[in-house]
């Protein structure tokens, strides 16, 4: 029944976005029907509510998303994100490479916005080649591949630390990696091979010198990485630190930086997210997720299968922490002190996908927002990148359990 009403919570969001209303009335009209269905105590309901509007998880990400607007606004100022891409056509005169690398270069960066300047590159670089769900779909997509595997993201912190020293960082980190050319690989076969690889443009000058405006370009974004990385600073901190720094380095003057306070705050997209937050803690609130390994465990498949599904679908409804915490030690301990490793890249790898069609999920919020589309027509393009992702997984859970890893 539980199940049901999960379903029939997802429908509305469904629903809503079929009117063609705005993502925050439908993450507000599906919270109402997730306490509805649930029926849940208003003093349950309350605290959830308060949690998902107020904690600093929410705050940070509120602060984040805004810092990160206020470097793009700077970052477009000084036509840093145009010549990004003429740079990387000096490079590689190659679109798919614009699509594909670039985002993935600035996903390194943990911060949700940061889609927000990947989309203006993928859609110069696509043209007409693409539908625009489709390239709402690409940009997400290659933006999330650094968050598969890169310890930047305290995901992969918690979950390797619920593995009780079974598996340790540097360990998935590497073996990782062959799953991170499969994610290259699905977006290739499902839209990058569609994208003519010529650019159009006619290099004129020496390689130095697109690699020099390469550097220039991206320098903000690869300064705040290594100050994420090797200083442990916040995000918001680091973006804080490069904004200041970009200030001197461009020459900013303090009158052209007056309207960055003003356009960095996109009200739409900051109410949607807090929405969100708010649907997120409401959800867990609703007991919903601790009944996922109960309902599994009736069905009559493989220990290994039962805890893939229950990570697939548990992260769309809760998102990656929370059914990491909530399984990753339930799954651990199924393996009675075996061989860890090839059962915990697939969870990961079934939680990594599962975010990327997940409505719980702010990225992708943003993202669908940017490029004017829905979600659920953003999920539907990203499905089949997805599946084909999903289906290379498990086929590497079988080779590494084969050599017994």
């Amino acid at each position: 029944m539980d199940i049901a009403k999960l379903l029939a919570v997802f429908a509305i969001i469904i629903i809503v976005m079929w009117l063609k209303k705005p993502l925050s009335v439908a993450m507000a009209v599906a919270t109402i029907g997730a306490i509805l269905l649930y029926r849940l105590p208003a003093n349950v309901t309350w605290t959830a509510v308060v949690k998902g509007a107020t904690s600093w998880t929410t705050i940070e990400a509120l602060l984040v998303f805004y810092a990160i607007t206020f470097l793009q606004r700077m970052m477009e100022k000084r036509k840093n994100l145009s010549n990004s891409q003429v740079a990387l056509n000096g490079l590689f005169n190659n679109r798919r490479v614009n699509v594909s690398v670039a985002p993935f270069l600035l996903g390194c960066l943990p911060a949700a916005s940061t889609v927000l300047i990947c989309g203006p590159i993928v859609r110069e670089s696509v043209g007409d080649e693409l539908t625009t769900p489709e390239k709402a779909a690409v940009t997400s997509y290659f933006r999330h591949i650094s968050e598969s595997f890169l310890p930047t993201y305290t995901t992969i912190f918690i979950a390797v630390g619920l593995t009780n020293g079974a598996v340790s960082v540097s360990s998935f980190v590497l073996a990782m990696l062959p799953m991170v050319v499969a994610l290259f690989i699905a977006g290739y076969v499902v839209y990058l091979r569609r994208i003519p690889k010529d650019t159009g443009m006619v290099p004129d000058q020496p390689k130095s010198y697109y690699w020099k405006l390469l550097a220039k370009s991206i320098w903000a974004i690869g300064l705040a990485i290594a100050l994420i990385l090797v200083f442990k600073l916040p995000v918001e901190v680091a973006v804080l630190v490069c904004i200041i720094i970009n200030v001197f380095v461009n020459k900013f003057s303090f009158g052209e930086l007056i309207p960055f306070f003003r356009t960095a705050f996109e009200g739409k997209l900051m109410l949607s997210t807090w929405l969100v937050m708010i649907f997120k803690e409401v959800l867990a609130a609703t007991g919903v997720i601790s009944k996922f390994p109960e309902f599994f465990s009736h069905l009559p498949i493989p220990t290994f299968l039962v805890f893939a599904l229950i990570f697939f679908f548990g992260a769309i409804v809760a998102g990656s922490q929370g059914i990491i915490v909530l399984c990753m030690p339930m799954a651990m301990a199924s393996l009675n002190g075996g061989p860890a490793l090839s059962l915990f890249i697939l969870l990961m790898c079934m939680n990594y996908a599962a975010m990327q069609i997940s409505p719980v999920h702010i990225c992708l919020t943003l993202c669908a927002e940017d490029f004017h589309v829905s979600l659920g027509a953003m999920a539907v393009k990203t499905m089949p990148m997805i599946v084909t992702f999903a289906i290379l997984s498990f086929g590497y859970y079988f080779l590494l359990s084969a050599f017994g890893l």
